[in-house]
């Protein structure tokens, strides 16, 4: 199990972390012929290569950067503008699956939580996953409902998406001390110093996007947290 673990870490870091938003851009501008496409691609099995550090693992790692690429290029090739949120979807699950397989024949399709500070892992790759990895997760699902700009917007830039990895990480922190309570108070911490924001502003569609999106990210974050906890348990 730890080498799955590790191999999604490299995922999350080469796809979300280390991939600049220009990169993406140019990937879906020049498609194949994007040298940004195999760039990424080569990433993600030195990531992995790296983070498993095992010397017969360099086999999977080729292999791991060669589905990852392919996967990549046919999403490039068959997404529009209107489909993205569909292809990001296709896109991530197709990727799970490989990691999810290689995996398990790397290990001989045995599940082992008995490695040492497997735990840690979970630990990592739960927090590094409710940074950007989420916040792209988020905006990708909700940005059908996304209302237009509104041109006297004062707030800060990129403040809601800093906002929002705070609040998961703090949610993801007190599901491992067990401490529900205060998830329940920095919900409603937010919902107060939130409702003065969308009263004033007298936006029905705006306020369902933010509740919308407020209630993903806690979810989310909850969802992660208690999945993480399971496992580190299991080990």
């Amino acid at each position: 199990m730890i080498i799955i673990v590790k191999i999604l870490l490299a995922h999350v870091l080469g796809d979300f972390i280390f991939q600049p938003t220009n990169w993406v851009n140019h990937k879906e501008k020049y498609k194949l012929r994007s040298h940004y496409l195999y760039i990424h691609s080569v990433l993600h099995g030195i990531l992995a290569g790296f983070l498993v550090f095992e010397k017969q693992f360099i086999l999977y790692a080729v292999a791991l950067l060669i589905i990852h690429g392919i996967i990549d290029a046919i999403k490039l090739q068959f997404q529009t503008n209107k489909t993205k949120r569909t292809w990001f979807m296709i896109d991530q699950t197709a990727h799970l699956i490989s990691i999810g397989i290689l995996g398990l024949i790397y290990q001989n399709s045995k599940i082992d939580f008995s490695c040492l500070h497997a735990g840690y892992w979970l630990i990592i790759l739960g927090t590094i996953f409710l940074t950007k990895p989420a916040s792209i997760i988020i905006r990708t699902l909700i940005s059908v409902w996304q209302p237009e700009n509104k041109t006297n917007d004062q707030s800060l830039q990129n403040a809601g998406n800093y906002i929002g990895i705070l609040e998961r990480l703090f949610v993801f922190c007190f599901i491992l001390i067990n401490q529900f309570s205060a998830i329940g108070f920095l919900l409603a911490a937010k919902s107060i110093f939130r409702f003065g924001d969308l009263t004033e502003a007298k936006d029905r569609k705006l306020t369902e996007y933010v509740l919308i999106g407020t209630m993903l990210s806690f979810g989310l974050a909850i969802a992660i947290g208690l999945l993480i906890q399971h496992l580190f348990d299991s080990i």
